[in-house]
């Protein structure tokens, strides 16, 4: 068992490079099972979550080379497996691409109910509802889903609720289909739009991705391609709050600035300087952070991913600052460890009400999900003193060397070890 060991109260200064988003990665490499080829997949990040997609992709019988730690070359020409493993498909909540992917090859596939963080009910009705309009029977035993189809066939299908799960599968299930299929009520996040980038560079077609209706009209076969993933703008906007919150100055690279607009303009109203070029912003505080009202929404609505790090900010604000929660259920349970640091918060339902406090103390904190693991990190950051966070194991599925990252900018962090809970208490 390991943790982080933060002491805080130093701004945060210098250059920090961004690596490839995570939530595009997870898609695009259960893809790769679509081309029945050779592909380079550049720009991976290396976290706990790719480390397990390629090792799934490995299971099924693709070859898997590491070509460098964010560059690998998966070759799916004689790939047969069509059953995740549970106990691999339970590590993430993404697996369940791989039905998309499997099903769209092999006509069947069987995965484990999605793991990963538990921000509530994650149900999977709209990825079933694709997979049915498009020809496909399925059931779910024992927490495994298995979906089989003699032939798939192009369909019109609406979606009940964005979902870019559901959105991402849609894509994944009809490129190989019969006709042509039509997505509504579609996703827009720009890692739905890498997917569809990568797949159409494979030979499919893909068009509309990033609007409400996405049409793909089905391919006989497809073939491998070399591509880059985007950047993974979560990672950076968490680089760009920790800035803002250390009272730092930090230039963040090798981002996409237009993907960033919905974090950029609530830094800006909370009185950060943000300041954009081709592949980098500039985060610069120097005042103090205004209050502000959040609501989430799915894209290009402020993401849910980044509530907990604006929240860990707006525990500091000049002032009273609400914020909506309106994708995740569980998505404040990283306020109860704020409240250890002397934070003023009230949470009613979906809603949350920051009185700011002067200042945030050490505590002994714990990681919850990967997002409130990133929000405690900061929450130490900002911190005089010395904090301990806990389960850091969510953490690291989400963010790259996030220890050296953070000590380039300055910061005192360092992993150790934990000593097992019962020696502790015998010592």
């Amino acid at each position: 068992m390991e943790k982080f060991v933060i002491t805080g109260g130093k701004p945060l200064h210098g250059e920090v490079i961004i690596s490839g988003a995570k939530n595009a990665a997870v898609g695009i490499l259960p893809a790769t099972i679509l081309a029945a080829d050779v592909c380079v997949i550049e720009n991976l990040p290396d976290i706990s979550d790719v480390a397990v997609s390629l090792k799934i992709l490995s299971v099924l019988g693709a070859k898997v080379r590491m070509l460098n730690k964010n560059t690998y070359e998966i070759d799916t020409t004689h790939l047969t497996g069509t059953n995740v493993p549970d106990d691999l498909s339970r590590q993430m909540r993404a697996s369940y691409y791989f039905l998309g992917a499997l099903l769209s090859r092999f006509g069947k596939a069987q995965v484990a109910m999605p793991g990963g963080c538990n921000l509530g009910p994650r149900p999977i009705d709209q990825h079933l509802k694709v997979f049915s309009a498009l020809g496909a029977e399925d059931s779910v035993d024992y927490g495994m889903i298995t979906v089989h189809a003699d032939e798939l066939n192009g369909a019109h299908i609406f979606f009940d609720k964005v979902s870019v799960g559901a959105t991402m599968n849609g894509m994944l299930s009809a490129v190989m289909a019969k006709g042509q299929t039509i997505l509504e009520n579609c996703a827009k996040e720009p890692h739905v739009v890498d997917l569809a980038n990568f797949l159409n560079m494979c030979g499919a077609d893909v068009r509309g991705a990033g609007t409400d209706v996405i049409k793909v009209r089905g391919v006989e076969q497809m073939h491998g391609c070399t591509y880059s993933i985007i950047p993974d703008q979560i990672e950076a906007g968490s680089y760009m709050v920790a800035a803002a919150a250390t009272g730092g100055d930090v230039l963040v690279k090798n981002v996409t600035p237009k993907h960033l607009e919905p974090i950029t303009a609530k830094l800006r109203r909370a009185g950060i300087e943000v300041e954009e070029f081709d592949d980098a912003v500039r985060v610069r505080r120097t005042g103090d952070i205004l209050p502000l009202k959040i609501n989430t929404m799915p894209h290009p609505g402020f993401p849910t991913d980044m509530q907990p790090l604006m929240g860990v900010l707006l525990s500091v604000a000049k002032g009273t600052s609400t914020v909506t929660e309106s994708v995740w259920d569980n998505r404040f349970r990283y306020v109860d460890e704020l409240r250890k640091m002397g934070a003023n918060v009230q949470v009613d339902g979906q809603v949350a009400v920051f009185e700011g406090v002067e200042k945030l103390s050490p505590a002994p904190l714990r990681a919850s999900d990967l997002r409130a693991g990133a929000a405690m990190v900061v929450a130490a950051l900002m911190a005089d003193g010395t904090s301990e966070i806990e389960e850091i194991g969510h953490i690291e599925r989400g963010y790259e060397n996030i220890v050296e990252k953070l000590r380039g900018l300055g910061a005192d962090i360092r992993k150790v070890e934990r000593m097992p809970a019962a020696l502790e208490q015998a010592l």
